[in-house]
């Protein structure tokens, strides 16, 4: 089994430098985190934007279902920032012969506390057993797109 992870930023891959500055989205951490697990499949890691998920475009939102359509992976894993990761799921609907699981977390993943891996985790699990289609996995749960609110008052996602 190969699942490809696209990262495209949000709070999961932000940090900040010192007390002055606000967060910033960066590099990835996540597939250095998941070296630490050993896992037993091949996880192919394909950086394809590092914003924070409120300036993702349309056309970043194409740019990415292009990429998912191009690859040969047919399980793909996108990190993602929770504002807009609905409507980038909603996007994606439609690819044919593609599992696809949208994940972020509430707080970074360089943090201490994060929910990150927690959510990270449970997209690869959710991953190896869902039919085609796309989901979000976020709050210790799967969703459809077309089902899913986050609340932000809760810091959580669930059902509409």
């Amino acid at each position: 089994m190969s699942i490809t992870i696209f990262t495209t930023g949000g709070t999961i891959d932000k940090d900040y430098f010192d007390a002055l500055s606000e967060y910033q989205v960066v590099e990835s951490v996540i597939p250095a985190k998941l070296e630490l697990f050993h896992l037993g499949y091949a996880l192919h890691v394909e950086p394809l934007l590092r914003k924070d998920s409120l300036e993702i475009t349309d056309e970043d939102r194409q740019f990415i279902r292009e990429k998912v359509m191009a690859s040969t992976a047919e399980k793909c894993l996108i990190t993602h920032g929770s504002d807009t990761m609905v409507q980038t799921a909603e996007a994606l609907k439609g690819i044919e012969g593609k599992t696809i699981v949208l994940t972020g977390a509430m707080k970074p993943a360089r943090f201490h506390d994060t929910d990150a891996i927690f959510n990270v985790g449970v997209a690869l699990g959710a991953l190896q057993t869902l039919d085609e289609g796309v989901y979000v996995a976020m709050s210790g749960r799967i969703f459809k797109p077309d089902e899913v609110v986050k609340n932000r008052s809760k810091m959580r996602f669930e059902l509409k």
